[in-house]
């Protein structure tokens, strides 16, 4: 499959509020502009979704705007336990006025509610994640501060249309970004040390479709010093210009074509915590996937569904550089998920 790279920096929309260049970029190229948009505010789904993690646990942060409705949740994620907690509070018709930056390298990313708040900031050494929750588990308190440093120098970027004018998504995730911090829940105070602990951000802006189904899986760490991780995914929109699937290693991006994900059945249903394989089309990333937990979530309100399940564990396997490189993991955590939206 060729693949359309984006190597010129320009508007992402066009008079029309359709993507100019649908493709990929290794850098944030594509620029943004809410005020480009055509379809209702009710429509534009905005959000910035952090997830830093080692071995042991991790912690998820959203700040979302879809329009319709906000939702801003926290994740604590305990592997050596096989536990998690989840709390998202939701707000009803913010319309745009979270104030969500239109670029994910500047602009603070805020909201607060009853009993919360959550900020993501731009700092000199890299980007300040910030956070509190009260009665977030068994009537405890989470509080947390998290740095992200050494950000690579590129990302995953993508712009992919929709079979509907005027609908679009336009994405970036950074990946192995070293993370430095601390979670305090409770009694209990979880550390990050940047040596085994990193962050990944999905930063998504656009305008959706109704009824959509996502694959998504991704990974941080390092192979024998060196950070290394992924990007797959694939199930929305029209993908034939590119496909969102990347590896990155020592801050270098590198372009695979198809990714599949092979999810268990048990009983003519998805059996999430079976393993998993993935393969791909030119064998560049074959891997086998152990669950841990299930970060299960389903919310049903008729016109409005979202079932999901983000899968963490263990991925080991192999995945191969441009340079044709073999890259060869092992017990590296990650996760994999499927979600069905309509929204």
């Amino acid at each position: 499959m060729m693949q359309h790279e984006i190597t010129t920096s320009g508007p992402l929309l066009d008079g029309s509020g359709n993507l100019r260049e649908p493709g990929y970029a290794k850098r944030l190229l594509p620029i943004y502009r809410r005020a480009d948009i055509k379809a209702p505010a009710s429509r534009i789904k905005e959000w910035d979704y952090y997830l830093v993690a080692n071995d042991h646990f991790a912690v998820a942060l959203t700040i979302d705007d879809n329009g319709y409705m906000g939702l801003d949740s926290i994740s604590f994620l305990h592997f050596n336990e096989g536990w998690e907690r989840t709390k998202s509070p939701m707000r009803a018709f913010p319309m745009g006025k979270t104030g969500l930056p239109e670029s994910s390298d500047r602009g603070t990313t805020a909201i607060s509610g009853r009993g919360y708040a959550l900020v993501f900031r731009h700092v000199p050494e890299g980007r300040e994640l910030t956070f509190h929750m009260e009665k977030f588990l068994d009537g405890q308190t989470i509080d947390g501060s998290i740095v992200l440093t050494e950000e690579p120098e590129e990302s995953m970027v993508i712009c992919t249309p929709f079979d509907r004018p005027g609908c679009f998504y336009f994405n970036q995730k950074i990946n192995c970004m070293r993370a430095r911090g601390q979670v305090q829940l409770g009694e209990k105070t979880y550390v990050f040390d940047p040596a085994d602990s990193f962050g990944v951000l999905d930063w998504g802006r656009g305008v959706w479709t109704y009824h959509n189904i996502w694959y998504w899986g991704s990974a941080s760490g390092q192979v024998d010093g060196v950070p290394f991780g992924w990007n797959i995914g694939y199930g929305f929109g029209d993908t034939s210009a590119a496909s969102e699937n990347m590896l990155f290693y020592g801050g270098k991006a590198h372009k695979l074509s198809q990714v599949r994900f092979h999810i268990p059945q048990r009983e003519g249903r998805d059996d999430f915590l079976s393993p998993w394989r993935f393969t791909s089309d030119d064998g560049r990333f074959e891997m086998k996937f152990v669950p841990i937990l299930d970060r299960a979530a389903c919310t049903d309100v008729k016109l409005i569904k979202s079932d999901q399940h983000q899968v963490f564990g263990h991925f080991t396997g192999t995945a191969t550089l441009d340079d044709g490189t073999v890259i060869r993991v092992r017990d590296m955590i990650g996760f994999a998920e499927k979600v069905e939206n309509k929204w």
